[in-house]
């Protein structure tokens, strides 16, 4: 398994992993119509500074995470998914995808990350908490932040530059 730069090439099986998770999985109320980043990656996150990464396991995509760049030395993490079956301490795919995330902030000058999430996403917060991250209210949200429809529950990290 590798993790790798996601383009437009992927998106079709970024769509396979997502859309099931999503609406099969986890029961979250969205279609892909509401979601046309994940048929332009390179236009809707690499183009503006940010970045899609995957993991390829036997030609398949079977983890993902993505940064949109938002200016202000931030950024907002989207696309978090893991496949049911590689999902795990063991292998530790969500944490190698983070940190590759992180890692690409560092040398980007990206010191504050948000995120958006779903109630029913129980081991994504606890994940997020263990990785630094602090709950806040969408209030707290800074006004650039990209909002998603289905999302109730925000994070924040700060990191050192």
């Amino acid at each position: 398994m590798t993790i790798q730069q996601l383009n437009n090439s992927h998106s079709q099986q970024i769509v396979n992993l997502i859309l099931p998770i999503q609406q099969i999985e986890f029961n979250v109320p969205i279609t892909l119509e509401k979601q046309q980043d994940l048929l332009d990656i390179e236009k809707h996150y690499i183009g503006p500074g940010g970045n899609f990464w995957g993991v390829i396991h036997d030609n398949e995509v079977v983890g993902t995470i993505a940064l949109i760049a938002t200016g202000h030395n931030a950024g907002a993490i989207r696309k978090m998914f893991v496949k049911k079956e590689f999902r795990g301490k063991e292998l530790g795919i969500a944490q190698q995808l983070l940190d590759e995330l992180l890692r690409y902030c560092q040398q980007n000058n990206i010191t504050d990350l948000y995120l958006g999430t779903v109630e029913i996403l129980k081991a994504a917060h606890r994940f997020y908490e263990r990785n630094g991250f602090q709950k806040i209210s969408k209030e707290d949200l800074p006004d650039y932040f990209p909002f998603m429809q289905p999302d109730t529950i925000f994070y924040h990290l700060h990191m050192q530059a």
